[in-house]
C-alpha cells in the first residue's frame, strides 16, 4: 500500500464500515456516532482512533478536517426500511442533507453513503435524483448508486445494500465497482473454529451441515426486545443451517451440548464480516444491536480500494 489517504467517518456505529475502510488503506481523522455503546467498541478497538460522540447534526467539523479525502458513512435506514414507514425524507432520521452538509464544509475528493436496498425502491426515485442534483451542485457527479450483495464479497450472508460514491469531476472516470469473489463463504465454514471453542464435539458435524449463506442479521432498533436473529423468515433460514434463532447465546456449546446452537455475538459478528478479535462494547443486547446493525468490513474495503484507485489515479 502507498501513501495513506484520509477520511471522516460518520454514523460509524461499531465500525465496520470503519475498520472496511482502513484495510482499503485510509486513515480515519475522525469517527463521528452517538451511540455511547458503539464509541466505547469504537475505543476499545481502535484507541488511536479520534472518536467524537455527538449528535451528526449537531457537528461543526474542526477546520482541520477540511480537504479530507474521502467523507463516508452509512446514514440510519428506518426511513427508508420496507419493515419501516418509509417516510423518506419526511422522517426526522434522514441524514441525507447532513452528508450534503458536511461533503459542502469538508470538501473531500469523494464521498461513499451506504443505506438500505429500500432506497433503491421506485417510491424514493424522486429523492434519489435530488439527492445527486445537491450533490452535483457543490462538485461531485455520481458514479451511481449500486445493490451490493456481502456474500459476493467474502461475507457468509445475505445482506443487500445500497451505495451511493461520488468524486469530483477530474476522478470520475476513474472510478469502478468491485468485482465479485470467486466463491462464497459458507456458515459452517466461518463458524467452525468459534462452535469449536468450548469443545462441543458435535461442532464438525454441525459445520459440514451448516454449508449455506445466513440471513441478512437484523440490528433492531433500541424500541425491540432482547437479542435475535430476525422475523420468523429469517429464524427459519437459521433453522435449515442448524442454528436456533431464537436468541443470542452468552457462550459457545459445551462439549455434551446437543441440539440446535444459538449464536453468540462473537458468532453473529463474524457472520458480519469483522474479524473474531473486533470486541463489542455493552451488554449483551446493545452490543447484538450493534453488529446487526453494521456495515460488513469486507465489502467496504473492497468499495475503499476502488476509491483510492480512482483518487489515487489523478494524483
Amino acid at each position: 500500500m502507498s501513501n495513506v489517504l484520509t477520511s471522516v467517518e460518520v454514523c460509524a456505529g461499531a465500525g465496520g464500515q470503519a475498520l472496511g475502510l482502513e484495510m482499503a488503506g485510509f486513515e480515519h481523522l475522525a469517527c463521528v456516532e452517538i451511540d455511547p455503546d458503539a464509541c466505547k467498541t469504537l475505543k476499545r478497538n481502535r484507541p488511536n482512533w479520534n472518536v467524537i460522540e455527538t449528535d451528526l447534526r449537531t457537528w461543526e467539523p474542526d477546520p482541520s478536517l477540511v480537504g479530507v479525502d474521502l467523507l463516508a458513512g452509512g446514514v440510519p435506514c428506518p426511513p427508508f426500511s420496507i419493515a419501516g414507514h418509509q417516510l423518506g425524507e419526511a422522517d426526522e432520521r434522514d441524514l441525507f442533507p447532513e452528508m450534503i452538509r458536511l461533503a459542502r464544509v469538508l470538501q473531500p475528493k469523494a464521498v461513499m453513503i451506504e443505506n438500505v436496498r429500500g432506497l433503491l425502491g421506485t417510491k424514493f426515485h424522486n429523492y434519489r435524483e435530488r439527492i445527486l442534483k445537491e450533490f452535483e451542485s457543490i462538485g461531485y457527479l455520481s458514479c451511481g448508486w449500486e445493490l451490493v450483495n456481502a456474500a459476493d464479497f467474502g461475507v457468509p450472508q445475505s445482506r443487500s445494500r445500497a451505495i451511493l460514491v461520488l468524486v469530483r469531476s477530474e476522478h470520475i472516470f476513474d472510478f469502478q465497482w468491485p468485482t465479485v469473489a470467486d466463491h462464497r463463504v459458507t456458515v459452517g465454514d466461518a463458524l467452525a473454529s468459534l462452535m469449536k471453542e468450548n469443545g462441543w464435539r458435535g461442532a464438525s458435524e454441525w459445520a459440514s451441515n451448516a454449508q449455506g449463506i445466513a440471513p441478512t442479521l437484523v440490528g433492531g432498533s433500541k424500541k425491540h426486545g432482547g437479542a435475535d436473529l430476525g422475523p420468523s423468515r429469517a429464524k427459519t433460514a437459521w433453522l435449515n443451517l442448524g442454528v436456533d434463532g431464537r436468541g443470542v447465546s452468552d457462550t459457545p456449546p459445551g462439549s455434551d451440548f446437543e441440539g440446535l446452537p444459538r449464536l453468540t455475538v462473537k458468532m453473529a459478528a463474524v457472520i458480519q464480516g469483522f474479524p473474531e478479535s473486533w470486541e463489542f462494547s455493552g451488554k449483551k443486547t446493545p452490543a447484538y444491536r450493534q453488529v446487526g446493525n453494521a456495515f460488513p468490513p469486507p465489502v467496504a474495503r473492497s468499495i475503499g480500494l476502488e476509491i483510492r484507485r480512482a483518487l489515487e489515479s489523478r494524483h
